[in-house]
């Protein structure tokens, strides 16, 4: 009989990829999911790849990268400088174009503004910890945003580390706890505000324009 994680190979291999439809239009956007084989479901889409769970492996997740898209060789060694961690994922097995992942529970923070779910302190201090301990590992937090964070029972975790191999300088996450501390806290969270989708794609697109003004002018 083979392992749970070996089970979850085989079943991509034969089942996910041949019958997935997998596009990633712009890499400034979230991936396309055209096809999607039954029983899978896709937990959420990023720049580069999309995330799915079959009902019969809960605890695992599988990550596929878009035709095209590079970055799967660096997710696998930045998971293996993590190693163990609670706010991080782990690794079990890595075969182009697809990773199987430790499964994280969770609402990531744009969907919780979307959803008027408290985002309590504590999973900001988390996530700080979490990157801190990155950057002990020779790590490089980057593109953290609100997509790429999650809380589950008031604590927090990162849900997307690809980018963490890049040195370039970046401020999202600094941004986010920002505007979390000067704009969430005292305006929306005593009201309970839920924010629709089209308005916090909105913020996304207008700050990704900000910094690439910010950055030009700053040549």
């Amino acid at each position: 009989m083979l392992d749970p994680i070996q089970a979850l190979v085989k079943r991509v291999r034969q089942e996910l990829l041949p019958n997935l439809h997998l596009e990633s239009i712009d890499p400034c956007d979230p991936v396309v999911v055209h096809r999607l084989p039954a029983p899978w479901s896709c937990l959420g889409a990023g720049n580069y790849a999309a995330v799915f769970l079959h009902p019969d492996h809960p605890d695992q997740v599988v990550k596929v990268y878009a035709p095209g898209r590079p970055g799967i060789e660096a997710e696998v060694e930045v998971y293996r400088r993590l190693g163990e961690h609670p706010a991080f994922s782990q690794c079990y097995f890595s075969e182009t174009p697809f990773l199987i992942l430790r499964r994280l529970p969770g609402v990531n923070l744009y969907d919780s503004l979307h959803r008027g779910i408290d985002i309590p302190p504590q999973v900001i201090r988390d996530i700080d910890a979490a990157l801190a301990y990155a950057r002990q590992r020779g790590l490089f937090p980057h593109d953290v945003h609100g997509r790429n964070v999650m809380q589950h029972e008031g604590r927090g975790v990162v849900v997307d580390v690809s980018d963490f191999l890049n040195s370039a300088p970046d401020r999202a996450w600094q941004d986010v706890k920002r505007a979390y501390w000067w704009i969430y806290r005292p305006l929306f969270r005593p009201l309970g505000l839920r924010m629709p989708y089209v308005m916090l794609d909105w913020v996304r697109i207008g700050y990704r324009l900000f910094r690439r003004l910010v950055g030009v002018g700053l040549r």
